[in-house]
């Protein structure tokens, strides 16, 4: 049972830095809730196994210094009790009968955004703070807040001290704005609006926060002198006489059943409404009542926060679009009628394979049920057969590839369909996208449009021709592929100096199946060069460390082409360097596995990677109880606190240091 605990405390602390801290959560927030039900659970059959830093007794994330000052709290910014069924509410709403007398209820949306405390002196705002840990302390946004137009620089209606507490939220239009302007400027796009709002929010220029068009619901008054109120709903008509805008959808209720029944509302309003909304809080009205019932280190016994079920929608299937990637492995994507899912528009759905399809039974014209698995990822989850058009077609990808034509086969004991045209443009584009990529030959500034742009025009036909596109210098600035004489040149300078890459890299960018970055190195080292690699047996390669059949059957395969042959020829003929430089390395950590994580004082982690691993050691990208060391820098999260709990030495840089000078 300790084990089992363990394992949610991972993995909730982990996901709970992505989503408090870093503003990038991997999971929903209802897959997240249930780690956290599962855990409460345990810990509740189990009351000795549960110890101070279990996330049941904690609240929040992190407060961090990067946005501005640290500012205390004066009241905590709890979190809520989450429930999800009826029963659930039911229940909460007759113990809270039993306990006080005839009390009412206030059901309200559930903003999904970030938790902000504006604090008024004599009516002037003087600070904003962020949620921070909840209970200690949070970050002081102030200046960023007073940028946002729902926030009231002066009220109305002054009394000595008014604290109120509210979420920061993105419209959706808002949102949909950002993300054009991102993909305008050729930057990633945002996952969902409530990650752009916390991003938003802790951003050092005021300028991109005033850009980005935030708003602000308030939904608690936290604190008052010099004027009481006697429910939360006279809270709400003080602030609104103010100018103040609070949650707009609340229903007073007194029984269970209409408390269900404001939760149900708000649901059938969750889609027509402008921005998201992740559940419904249920609160006590009086305030005298709640501070009868108090709250526990966590969250208030006065209130809880029903959460929906994932959002999902029907749409109807208009086509499936094929693609192909750069191992030739060609996808059907789904083309649908827009939908709304988690913030963002969707029309479009991965159908992985042939398979998929069938298990599916999908077909051009069926209804289709659609949702965001993780709130990121837009999936299919069924056909509606019953309103299938009539005449609808089995669908079945093609024999052949659709960007070149060239047959297409299904892989012995896969799913894959891949195209075999060795010179196939979409396979191409892909293979140099990754040559050229950072863990690869690390060529840097040339872009994928770039690169798009020299295959459709015959410059590119395979990675060899990268190293002669100096010859069509004049031509490519007459025709702006790369643009102007400075920035052609600058390029043609990084291809140059790329020439001289330790060979591994090379090999990581050939496109070899299962040789990524790691097992290049790997081959360097066991080999000293890609000539030698080239005439290597299966017995020879399947002797090294870490290389597998598959792999060495992957690596002979490359090799043995005629084609591939012909382009490694050209690459050492244009002075590609092919031979690893001896190491002046040792042994020093042989037999040792390395973690490396956080920001380093001085070393960025793949320099600290390669120094390990040219002292013979081994560097992970997880732990795990072969673990031999953590080399931990700033804000080194959850594969820290791993390590802890399972008792990996944690070591800094300068012990990685003294280590390698010899010292103990």
């Amino acid at each position: 049972m300790k084990q089992r605990i363990d394992e949610l405390k991972e993995q909730i602390n982990y996901h709970a830095d992505r989503y408090y801290n870093m503003d990038a959560p991997e999971i929903s927030d209802y897959e997240y809730d249930q780690l956290m039900q599962e855990l409460k659970k345990i810990e509740a059959e189990n009351p000795e196994l549960v110890t101070p830093d279990s996330p049941t007794q904690k609240v929040g994330g992190s407060a961090k210094r990067e946005a501005g000052i640290l500012v205390k709290h004066r009241v905590p910014m709890l979190s809520l009790q989450d429930v999800f069924s009826k029963e659930d509410v039911i229940q909460f709403v007759e113990d809270m009968r039993q306990q006080l007398q005839e009390p009412e209820f206030v059901v309200e949306t559930k903003i999904d955004g970030l938790s902000m405390a504006l604090r008024y002196t004599d009516g002037v705002l003087t600070t904003a703070i962020t949620r921070g840990d909840g209970v200690t302390q949070g970050e002081d946004v102030t200046e960023n807040a007073k940028v946002i137009k729902d926030v009231k620089k002066k009220l109305k209606h002054p009394i000595p001290y008014l604290e109120i507490r509210g979420e920061v939220y993105m419209t959706n239009a808002a949102f949909d704005e950002v993300n054009e302007k991102q993909e305008i400027l050729g930057k990633k796009p945002f996952a969902n609006p409530r990650n752009c709002a916390a991003g938003t929010l802790r951003q050092l220029e005021s300028k991109v926060t005033k850009e980005r068009n935030l708003s602000m619901f308030i939904f608690n008054i936290q604190e008052t002198q010099g004027r009481t109120f006697e429910t939360h709903t006279e809270g709400y008509e003080y602030l609104k006489s103010n100018g103040i805008k609070v949650i707009d959808q609340y229903t007073i209720c007194h029984t269970g059943e209409e408390v269900w029944a404001a939760i149900e509302k708000i649901g059938e309003l969750r889609g027509s409404l402008a921005y998201d909304i992740d559940g419904a809080v249920v609160k006590i009205n009086r305030l005298s009542d709640r501070e009868t019932l108090g709250s526990t280190s966590k969250v208030p016994r006065w209130a809880v926060a029903y959460k929906y079920p994932p959002e999902e929608k029907e749409t109807v299937l208009q086509e499936i679009e094929l693609s192909v990637g750069r191992t030739g492995r060609i996808t059907p994507t789904a083309i649908f009628e827009p939908v709304r899912l988690c913030g963002t528009s969707v029309a479009r759905a991965t159908l992985h394979n042939q398979d998929f399809i069938d298990e599916l039974d999908i077909r051009i014209g069926d209804s289709i049920v659609v949702y965001k698995s993780g709130e990121i990822i837009p999936k299919i989850k069924y056909v509606v057969k019953e309103k299938r058009p009539e005449g609808a077609m089995r669908y079945v990808l093609p024999d052949v590839c659709p960007v070149c034509g060239s047959p297409a086969v299904r892989e012995k004991d896969t799913a894959d369909i891949k195209c075999t045209g060795a010179n196939c443009p979409a396979q191409l584009e892909r293979h140099i996208i990754n040559f050229v990529g950072r863990d690869a030959m690390d060529i840097k500034g040339f872009g994928e449009s770039y690169i798009m742009e020299l295959v459709r025009q015959g410059y590119l036909k395979n990675v060899a021709d990268i190293f002669v596109l100096k010859d069509h210098r004049d031509e490519m600035i007459e025709a702006g592929i790369i643009g102007k004489e400075k920035n052609t040149d600058k390029l043609l300078a990084m291809i140059e100096e790329a020439k001289k890459n330790e060979p591994q890299r090379l090999l990581s960018g050939l496109g070899i199946a299962n040789v990524g970055k790691a097992t290049a190195r790997e081959l360097m080292r066991h080999f000293g060069s890609i000539d030698r690699l080239k005439e290597a047996t299966l017995e020879e390669l399947v002797a090294v460390s870490d290389i597998g059949e598959i792999s060495a059957v992957s690596i002979r395969r490359f090799f043995d082409d005629p084609v591939n042959q012909e382009v490694m020829e050209r690459l050492r003929e244009y002075g590609v360097n092919m031979t690893a430089e001896e190491e002046d390395g040792d042994d020093l950590f042989a037999g040792m596995t390395f973690v490396v994580t956080g920001t380093l004082p001085t070393l960025g982690r793949t320099e600290a990677s390669e120094l390990i691993q040219k002292h013979g050691g081994k560097v992970s990208g997880s732990v795990s109880k072969k673990t031999s060391y953590v080399l931990a820098g700033e804000n080194a999260g959850s594969k820290l606190t791993k390590a802890q709990d399972l008792g990996i030495p944690v070591i800094s840089e300068e012990q990685l240091n003294e280590m390698l000078a010899g010292e103990k």
